[in-house]
C-alpha cells in the first residue's frame, strides 16, 4: 500500500481482523472507525452531485460501515480480499444503490454525471498544488490550484468508465498495483496496461487543444 493511501495501514488492520475473529467485540469497533475516514474521503469524491443535493456523505459512509458489520462473521471466516478492498467495494455497491434509486438513468455511477466541480476529500489527491494548505497560499496560488483540480476532473470525466476508475484508485485513494489488480479482479500485469493506457488517454485528453466551434 502506498504511504499517501487513504487507507489505513495493512498490517495493523490485518490485527483486528484476527482479533474479530477469535471474539473481541472492542476490536469490530475499532475496525470500523479505523476505516472510517477513508470512506468518508472515498463516497465525498464519488458520490453523484444529483444525489449528493439530497444524502449526506456521512449517512453513506454509516450505512456501509452497518452493512460491513453485518457481514463482518462471513468476511472473518473467509477474507478472500484485504479489509480495505471489502469494504470499499461495499461502498461503491452502495453508491450504485443510490444511484439507482434515486433513478437518473441506467448508468454506473461513475458515469452518471460529471466529476467537476467537486473538491478532493484529502490534499495530497493528485499531487496538485504540491499538497499545500489553504494558509500557505496566496490568492494567485490557491486559483491556480482549482483551475488544476477543475481541469483535471473535466478530463477525468471524458475517460471510460474503467480508465477512471483505475485512475481514481491509483491517484485519489493511492491504492498500490498490486490492490488495483486484486479489487478489480485482474493480473498486476493487465492492472498495470490498464493504468497505463489511462494515463496515456487521460494526458491526451489534457493536452488536446479545446474544439473550435
Amino acid at each position: 500500500m502506498s504511504d499517501k493511501s487513504i487507507w489505513p495501514e495493512h498490517e495493523v488492520t490485518q490485527e483486528l481482523v484476527r482479533a474479530v475473529a477469535a471474539g473481541d467485540e472492542n476490536a469490530v469497533n475499532d475496525l470500523m472507525n479505523r476505516h472510517r475516514d477513508a470512506l468518508r474521503r472515498l463516497v465525498h469524491f464519488r458520490l453523484d452531485r444529483k444525489i449528493s443535493g439530497r444524502v449526506d456523505a456521512s449517512d453513506v459512509v454509516q450505512d456501509v460501515l452497518i452493512e460491513a458489520n453485518r457481514r463482518l462473521k462471513d468476511y472473518v471466516a473467509d477474507p478472500s480480499m484485504p479489509f480495505h478492498l471489502w469494504v470499499r467495494q461495499l461502498a461503491k455497491d452502495r453508491m450504485i444503490d443510490l444511484h439507482r434509486r434515486h433513478h437518473a438513468q441506467k448508468r454506473s455511477v461513475d458515469r452518471e454525471q460529471p466529476l467537476q466541480g467537486r473538491k478532493f476529500g484529502d490534499r495530497s489527491s493528485l499531487d496538485l498544488a504540491a499538497q499545500l494548505s489553504d494558509q500557505e497560499l496566496t490568492p494567485a496560488a490557491a486559483t491556480i490550484r482549482k483551475e488544476l483540480e477543475e481541469r483535471f476532473l473535466e478530463a477525468l470525466d471524458q475517460l471510460d468508465e474503467s480508465e477512471r476508475e483505475i485512475v481514481v484508485m491509483r491517484h485519489v485513494e493511492h491504492l498500490g498495483n498490486g490492490e488495483v489488480a486484486e479489487a478489480l479482479d485482474l493480473s498486476p500485469a493487465a492492472a498495470g496496461m490498464r493504468y497505463l493506457r489511462a494515463i496515456r488517454r487521460l494526458k491526451s485528453v489534457l493536452t488536446d487543444p479545446p474544439s473550435q466551434v
